[in-house]
C-alpha cells in the first residue's frame, strides 16, 4: 500500500474508533447513570415491596403470553411471507412493520379505537358483554401489536436463509407441506426463531406508550414495570431507579444470552446434518 492510501486508511480507521467511542459512551453513560444509584443489597430489599413485586409479576406474566400469542400467529405468517408470493404480499409486509416505526401513543389511540366500547370492534364485543380497554387483556393486545414485527422480521429471516435443496429433498419424498415445515424448515430457522422470540419478549417487557394509553395505568392490573416506573418518578425517585435497574438487568441478560449463546451456530449445523 503505497503512503498516501496508507495515510489515508489509518485517518478513516481513527474517525470510526472516535466515532465508536463516542457512540459506547453515549450509551453507557445513562446505564451507568442508573446503576450507581443503586447498592445491590437496596436492590434486594426493594424486590420485596409490594409496588415493585406486583409490576414484576404483572410484566412477566403479560409478557410472556404476549409472545407465546405472537409466536402462534406470527410463525404461520412468516412460513407465507418466506416460501409464497401472493397479491398484496407487500402491503402486508409494510403492515406487519409499521409498528416498530409507528409512535405507541399513536397505537395506544387507534387500539382504544379499535377495541373500545364505541370502537369497531369494540360494539360487537360490548353485545357479548365483553369490554377490553383499561384490563390485562388490554396490555397483552397492546405488547402484541407493538412487539409482533420483531418476531415475524426474524422468522421470514430465519425460513428465507434455509438453502431450498433440504425442501425440495423433501418434496420429492412427498412430505405434505406441514411435516416438511415442522422437519425440516422450522429446525433449520430454530436459532432465527429464538431470537425473534426473545426479542418479542424484550419489547413486550418495555413497552408503555401503546400500554397507557389502551390498557391504563391500575395498580395490579395493568401497571407494568415501565408504568410503575413513571408512576414512582412523581412520589419515589428511588423507587423509579430500582424498577429502572430491573428492567435494564433483565433485557441485558437476554440480549446477551441472545449474543453469547454458543450452541446457535452448532444447531443449525446439527439440522442440517439431520436434513440429510
Amino acid at each position: 500500500m503505497t503512503g498516501p492510501r496508507r495515510l489515508s486508511a489509518l485517518a478513516w480507521e481513527a474517525v470510526a474508533a472516535l466515532a465508536t467511542g463516542a457512540l459506547f459512551l453515549l450509551l453507557l453513560l445513562p446505564l451507568l447513570g442508573l446503576l450507581v444509584r443503586v447498592a445491590p443489597g437496596e436492590l434486594l430489599a426493594r424486590l420485596g415491596t409490594p409496588l415493585i413485586l406486583s409490576a414484576l409479576r404483572l410484566s412477566l406474566y403479560t409478557s410472556t403470553l404476549a409472545t407465546l400469542s405472537v409466536v402462534a400467529l406470527g410463525l404461520p405468517t412468516a412460513y407465507l411471507l418466506a416460501t409464497k408470493h401472493f397479491p398484496g404480499k407487500r402491503v402486508l409486509e409494510v403492515l406487519i412493520d409499521l409498528p416498530m416505526v409507528l409512535p405507541p401513543t399513536v397505537a395506544g389511540v387507534g387500539l382504544l379505537l379499535a377495541f373500545g366500547r364505541a370502537g369497531l370492534a369494540g360494539r360487537a364485543l360490548g353485545t357479548f358483554g365483553l369490554s377490553i380497554p383499561f384490563t390485562t387483556l388490554a396490555v397483552i393486545i397492546a405488547q402484541v401489536f407493538v412487539a409482533s414485527p420483531f418476531f415475524v422480521s426474524a422468522a421470514v429471516a430465519g425460513l428465507r436463509e434455509v438453502e431450498s435443496r433440504y425442501v425440495d429433498a423433501a418434496a420429492t419424498l412427498r412430505a405434505q407441506p406441514a411435516f416438511a415445515f415442522r422437519h425440516v424448515l422450522l429446525p433449520l430457522a430454530l436459532p432465527s426463531v429464538l431470537s425473534g422470540m426473545v426479542m418479542t419478549w424484550a419489547r413486550a417487557l418495555g413497552e408503555f406508550g401503546a400500554t397507557i394509553m389502551f390498557a391504563g395505568n391500575l395498580t395490579g392490573r395493568t401497571q407494568t414495570l415501565p408504568l410503575a416506573v413513571y408512576m414512582a418518578l412523581e412520589t419515589d425517585l428511588q423507587a423509579a431507579v430500582v424498577l429502572s435497574v430491573i428492567l435494564l438487568i433483565l433485557s441485558f441478560t437476554l440480549l446477551f444470552a441472545l449474543r453469547f449463546t454458543p450452541w446457535r451456530g452448532r444447531w443449525r449445523m446439527r439440522a442440517a446434518g439431520d436434513g440429510r
